[in-house]
């Protein structure tokens, strides 16, 4: 748990001006006035005309943006969302320093309780992108579910498609550096190595699978995070609950 020291110096990193802003446009009042979600440190509003939905309990400071719980203790002041499309968290969810979101108006994106995508991840969303519980990202990885422009089969002149959906499982553990494309889908307790590319569906793979590479294929079975061993560790640095009871 935090010390008193601790809660101060987080309750002082938030960006109370746009923390305010985002919680009183995106939510009803009674929602807004739990101010759920915290921004912390500069981030630029390129978009907001999507909507937000919160399935769980309301909590202040349940989704953190550019949320201190890394090493890395400076930022680059470049985050940036731009919510044109639908966003729902099902709990508490972390996103580190210098993060960046696109959701386009068709795009829906969901993010299980305690998933998190660390600092300079990055979101693109155009069709659909679902983070099951606990599917944490590592640093510099990036979630795009399009391919940006359209491509065809030269000899037959069909087209392939532009994007396709991505969901992740229950309690996936992805390294630094991943690269997560349209088709990729994941069971519960799947391991990605650092310096990957995801871009096909790993379920029939199993559970407590590890996979890497670029391509990602399979490297090794019967092997898992220790989640158990864990997981109240980090509900306890990691969860925000210094104005709740």
């Amino acid at each position: 748990m935090r010390s008193l020291k601790q809660s101060i110096k987080l309750i002082l990193s938030v960006n109370w001006i746009k923390t305010l802003y985002f919680n009183f446009k995106m939510f009803p009042f009674e929602v807004a006035k739990k101010v759920p979600v915290f921004f912390y440190g500069s981030v630029n509003f390129e978009g907001l005309t999507g909507e937000v939905v919160i399935d769980a309990p309301i909590k202040t400071g349940m989704i953190g943006f550019g949320q201190p719980y890394e090493m890395t203790t400076r930022s680059r002041r470049i985050s940036e969302i731009a919510l044109c499309g639908k966003f729902v968290f099902k709990g508490h969810v972390q996103f580190g320093k210098d993060f960046f979101i696109y959701i386009a108006k068709d795009g829906y994106c969901e993010m299980g309780h305690m998933s998190s995508i660390a600092t300079l991840g990055k979101i693109i969303c155009t069709n659909s992108v679902v983070l099951g519980n606990w599917a944490r990202i590592g640093s510099e990885s990036q979630i795009i579910d399009t391919n940006f422009h359209a491509m065809k089969n030269t000899v037959t002149g069909d087209f392939y498609p532009m994007n396709e959906k991505i969901v992740l499982g229950n309690y996936n553990y992805i390294g630094n550096r991943v690269s997560i494309m349209s088709k990729t889908k994941t069971n519960n307790y799947c391991t990605v190595a650092s310096n990957s590319l995801c871009n096909k569906d790993y379920t029939g793979l199993g559970l407590n699978i590890l996979i890497g590479g670029i391509p990602a294929k399979f490297i090794k079975d019967s092997i898992s995070r220790d989640w158990e061993g864990e997981e109240k560790l980090l509900e306890g640095q990691l969860i925000v609950n210094f104005f709740n009871s």
